[in-house]
């Protein structure tokens, strides 16, 4: 086939195929390109997906080579169609193509008695969707502006109240049993915490992939895998799907704060409730700390338009700290201005806000707990960050022993 014959082809690429909004990897804008014939998921650069979005069967090649000349400031010549099309070919994305083997899903990390995770659920997508149908009321806007302000009135009302609340819940740290059972609600509560995620995102064309029991030594958590929220056709509903969980947790308690309010000062209850009240709330707003892996980090990353942004953050920070000794910011030429801006800001925030959990840490130990741990509260800082080392280094000894066996 000659060149000229090659530039009047008209190729179309199957129908079906989704793609998500242009992302940052580091410095590079990727799109997420997902295949619902072999359910399939890839990541590709800006150019690979100019050319394909036009793969619609109605230009020719020479007129999206001019389109791509005009934008990239760059030629494809033969070598580079052929090559193109040749891939895209063998991925069974052009029509006409071969369909693509469905690919087995990659086999999950071995479970062993320090980290591992077990299916409670055969069929996840057919109870979310019976869910999603039973739920649909609480979806509408009627019932979600009061519930909105209801929890903006326990917020509020935890706020006002944040010296009491705090008083009975170092009373609750005196008694086992009563600790025990808020523990124990609080756990329930992070299983509605899990459905609502899955809810949101069913709402929204997502689908749930599988529901479950994660372990990572002392923590044990219910999760819910919602797929493919980054296809979401809006910004907003994949924060919203994000969000869901620590609203649901702070729904949870919606029935316990009037009981606690109307109960009197010396009433038995009292600790119970406003340890409830005050860990729920405190546990719900931690969860949106910006702090992988937790739900504000992700909302922060749909917001963002960034993959891994913890990582690309980190991996920036290196390269700032490297050009400042060397004087020389050549490496950073590469990243434009909004995202020095995002990923310096967002290391700095990260910092400043470690560093002030870490001060927080001391008195708040202090007044919780009882006057025997009193003296060990103040070196609770120091500890609460060695420990988060040692249990990091753990987990990356871990990651690499289990490449190994792999391998």
């Amino acid at each position: 086939m000659s060149e000229r014959q090659l530039l009047a082809l008209r190729p179309k690429v199957r129908s079906g195929l989704r793609f998500g909004r242009p992302l940052r990897r580091g410095a590079a804008e990727v799109h997420l390109l997902r295949d619902p014939a072999g359910d399939r998921r890839m990541e590709i650069g800006a150019k690979e997906h100019f050319i394909i979005a036009r793969l619609d069967g109605t230009r020719s090649l020479a007129e999206i080579g001019e389109e791509y000349a005009l934008r990239f400031r760059a030629r494809l010549g033969e070598p580079q169609w052929q090559q193109l099309l040749g891939l895209l070919h063998a991925r069974g994305l052009l029509d006409g193509a071969p369909p693509p083997v469905p690919q087995a899903p990659p086999e999950p990390a071995p479970s062993t008695v320090l980290a591992g995770r077990v299916r409670l659920v055969a069929d996840a997508p057919a109870v979310l969707d019976r869910l999603h149908r039973a739920s649909g009321l609480a979806r509408r806007r009627l019932f979600l502006v009061p519930l909105s302000a209801l929890v903006a009135a326990l917020l509020a009302g935890v706020a006002g109240h944040l010296g009491t609340l705090t008083d009975e819940t170092a009373r609750l740290t005196r008694q086992p049993v009563a600790l025990l059972a808020v523990g124990t609600l609080l756990w329930a509560s992070l299983a509605l915490h899990e459905l609502a995620h899955g809810l949101v995102g069913r709402a929204f064309g997502g689908r749930v992939g599988e529901i479950g029991l994660r372990w990572r030594l002392p923590v044990t958590y219910l999760y819910c895998e919602v797929e493919d929220v980054r296809f979401f056709a809006r910004r907003r509903e994949q924060i919203a799907t994000a969000m869901a969980g620590a609203l649901m947790n702070l729904v949870f308690l919606l029935p316990f704060y009037p009981v606690w309010a109307l109960l009197p000062a010396h009433a038995q209850a009292r600790p119970f409730l406003g340890g409830l009240l005050l860990l729920g709330t405190a546990l719900a707003l931690a969860n949106l700390l910006p702090l992988p892996p937790l739900d504000g980090y992700k909302a922060l990353g749909y917001a963002l338009d960034c993959l891994q942004l913890a990582t690309e953050s980190r991996r920036f920070t290196a390269l700032l700290a490297v050009a400042a000794l060397r004087r020389d910011a050549t490496a950073l030429r590469v990243y434009p201005v909004r995202l020095r801006l995002v990923y310096g800001g967002y290391a700095l925030g990260c910092a400043l806000l470690a560093a002030a959990v870490l001060a927080a840490l001391g008195p708040l130990g202090a007044r919780l707990l009882p006057a025997r741990f009193g003296p060990v509260a103040g070196y609770a800082p120091a500890l609460a960050a060695a420990a988060a080392l040692v249990l990091w280094m753990a987990g990356r000894a871990l990651r690499a022993y289990r490449k190994r066996r792999v391998n």
